[in-house]
């Protein structure tokens, strides 16, 4: 294995991506661990904005922010200069980057990142894909899906995120370079810009006394994970988990029904057709990552909605 593989806790950490959503939690909670952390991200979809806390609370020399698409030749460079011992990538698939284009150039990123890691000598990069397109639809009796159950891509997204896992898979046999996926359920919380997913389009909607369209009967189930939790396990696998794609999600399914009951309080909705290739029922099982990562979740899902409520951010 590469000469820089990580053992212990990491001192340098960078962070792509870090800008968005759950990039910029995992920066607060490297950043409490007193880790060193380079951000980077191009902004297209993340926000400087994300970083305000990290930015007001991190002291001197601990948190830099690089402005930079990592798919040009700069990045290499960075990299080098930077010398992480381990590195992030938060942005892959991503909802706005699931078109032919989105894809393409989430390939192109994860490509870039492992190269980048090839020449600078880092130790290990934890890559996180969403796990639904993964796997498609599953029977209920084999809920919350296990990691070992077959994969069955979904469309271009799931092609996509699987040829990503064969990359790390190469990337370790033939550069050894360590790596960890974690592989995501849907992840909520602040920060989250509207229509990021149902739960972000459903706090909208609630905020804004309008009526949100709930597909089909609503029946349909997910599995809702904090972004706080996300973050615990992005911090564990730091020095665990090599080699291992991980689930990382709470096992519950709710109702996109029953979590427009628990958001609207009462208000009503508006029904559409189901797209096709939606997905009727899913969770993940954690077995895995509490048996590798020492993790599971601990945010209900009535907790982190609360904590999403205007009145506490």
């Amino acid at each position: 294995m590469n000469q820089r593989s990580v053992a212990k806790r990491p001192d340098a950490v960078m962070v792509v991506g870090g800008a968005g959503f759950l990039g910029s939690h995992i920066v607060d909670r490297l950043l409490s661990e007193n880790s060193r952390v380079d951000v980077v991200d191009d902004l297209s979809s993340g926000s400087l904005s994300n970083l305000a806390a990290a930015r007001s609370s991190s002291t001197e020399g601990a948190l830099r922010i690089h402005t930079l698409d990592v798919t040009i030749p700069e990045f290499v460079d960075v990299v080098r200069l930077r010398r992480p011992e381990v590195m992030y990538v938060t942005s892959l698939l991503a909802p706005t980057l699931r078109d032919s284009v989105g894809c393409t150039k989430s390939y192109a990123m994860a490509v870039a990142v492992f190269e980048a890691a090839v020449q600078a000598k880092v130790g290990k990069v934890i890559v996180t894909l969403p796990a639904a397109v993964l796997y498609g639809d599953v029977p209920t009796r084999e809920l919350p899906i296990k990691e070992d159950r077959e994969r069955r891509p979904v469309g271009l997204p799931g092609v996509t995120a699987n040829a990503i896992i064969e990359l790390c898979e190469s990337y370790r046999r033939d550069h050894g370079i360590e790596f960890t996926v974690l592989a995501l359920p849907t992840v909520y919380g602040p920060r989250q810009q509207m229509n990021n997913n149902v739960v972000s389009a459903f706090m909208a909607a609630r905020a804004s006394l309008n009526e949100p369209t709930i597909f089909g009967d609503g029946k349909q189930t997910r599995d809702f994970l904090f972004v706080d939790d996300a973050a615990d396990a992005a911090s564990r696998a730091c020095a665990k988990g090599g080699g291992l794609v991980l689930h990382i999600g709470t096992g519950q399914q709710t109702s996109i029904k029953d979590l427009w009951q628990v958001i609207g309080q009462g208000l009503t909705a508006t029904t559409a057709v189901k797209p096709a290739h939606s997905l009727q029922r899913f969770a993940l099982s954690a077995s895995r990552a509490r048996l590798h990562l020492g993790w599971s979740s601990w945010t209900t899902l009535t907790d982190g909605l609360d904590r999403m409520s205007p009145e506490k951010n």
